[in-house]
């Protein structure tokens, strides 16, 4: 178990949320870890968002409610503020699940190698209600590369500070309005490996008139501009058109079915491990 626990700074960016922001705070208040650092960055909401903020802001690091240029310059300023060793952000129309800070900084300070991690995929309805719950991809650098991606799920994601100062503003500054996030992890998969969790940490609210949904198409356009613009990665080339064909000829999802997806990544393509609770130990373990 952890003996200090690190700090962790989450970012809540909102705009006209108020059905559903008191959840998202609750959600991070609620999880009563000791080292918190949370900042909420308000776009000058007029619908009662900054009613419910006042509400608990006793509990808030810092807060405030201004005109912005949208989500990602939110964020941006809300890790202007932010100190602590591990980041995440949580949108104000989804939230957390009980004690996963705890997960996070556990497996954060067992693993050394770990600088960025997902935990499983969660979701909720409009109500709230979590209505299912998936593990994560197996991510390697060659994947994201190859084209063949899914998004990640923000939500359970976490990272330590330093990719932040050396990847962030330039990602999230970079004008997109809807695949800014994709910008960031395409940036981390630079240098780091995505190490994924079989718990669950966040979880994304699926809602009928979200962006993300009904624009689709944009964000797609943008994530295509995204590769196009960043032709350069360290990378072996050999080793990545080999796995491009395999990926082509749909090798990995027979792998898959037989369980030997991740083994065969981490022996022949340096994939990262998975982090997964062993019962009997009572502890993560790297598999």
């Amino acid at each position: 178990m952890v003996e200090i626990y690190p700090k962790i700074s989450i970012i809540t960016p909102n705009y006209n949320q108020v059905n559903y922001i008191e959840r998202t705070i609750l959600s991070v208040i609620g999880q009563n870890y000791p080292n918190l650092e949370y900042i909420i960055i308000d776009g000058g909401s007029t619908d009662g968002s900054v009613e419910i903020i006042k509400k608990y802001e006793s509990y808030l690091t810092y807060w405030i409610s201004e005109p912005d240029k949208g989500m990602y310059d939110a964020i941006c300023k809300g890790f202007n503020y932010a100190t602590g060793s591990l980041f995440a952000w949580i949108n104000s129309d989804d939230f957390y699940l009980p004690y996963s800070f705890f997960t996070v900084a556990d497996i954060f300070d067992s693993f050394s190698m770990v600088n960025w991690l997902q935990g499983s995929h969660s979701h909720a309805d409009e109500q709230g209600r979590i209505v299912s719950n998936i593990n994560s991809r197996y991510w390697t650098k060659y994947d994201f590369l190859c084209r063949d991606f899914t998004v990640l799920q923000q939500e359970s994601i976490f990272f330590r500070s330093h990719l932040w100062q050396q990847y962030g503003l330039s990602s999230l500054n970079s004008g997109l309005k809807l695949a800014g996030d994709f910008c960031l992890w395409y940036n981390f998969f630079k240098s780091e490996q995505l190490y994924t969790t079989t718990a669950p940490i966040g979880c994304f609210r699926m809602r009928s008139e979200q962006l993300s949904v009904n624009s689709w198409d944009k964000y797609i356009e943008e994530v295509n501009a995204i590769y196009d613009s960043n032709k350069y990665v360290k990378i072996n080339h050999f080793q990545f058109y080999i796995y491009c064909f395999l990926n082509k000829i749909k090798f990995f999802k027979i792998l898959k079915r037989m369980q030997l997806e991740v083994w065969f990544k981490q022996k022949f393509f340096n994939g990262p491990g998975t982090i997964s609770f062993n019962r009997s130990k009572q502890c993560f373990e790297l598999y």
